[in-house]
């Protein structure tokens, strides 16, 4: 598979949320991070957006994301 990411993404494995409009927060791992973007799981993908805001809770960092791809429970996401 060709590699399409400006930038490398470091694995990890961070608690965080996804955010959107009036809906309850949805808990995630950020399993990997970079400066441009992250991939995250979630439990249940259903009904989150293509756009939202994301919260990693070790560094109360907070990034908008554009979903770039989807597979089962885990997301692609670009920050910006």
């Amino acid at each position: 598979m060709a590699e399409h990411r400006i930038s490398r993404r470091t694995k990890t494995h961070k608690g965080g949320f996804i955010s959107f409009g009036t809906a309850p927060d949805i808990d995630c791992i950020v399993r990997s991070l970079s400066a441009t973007g992250a991939c995250i799981e979630v439990k249940n993908a259903t009904g989150i957006p293509d756009a939202f805001m994301l919260l990693i809770k070790p560094e109360r960092l907070r990034r908008s994301c554009k979903v770039a791809w989807r597979e089962g429970g885990k997301i692609g996401v670009s920050f910006g």
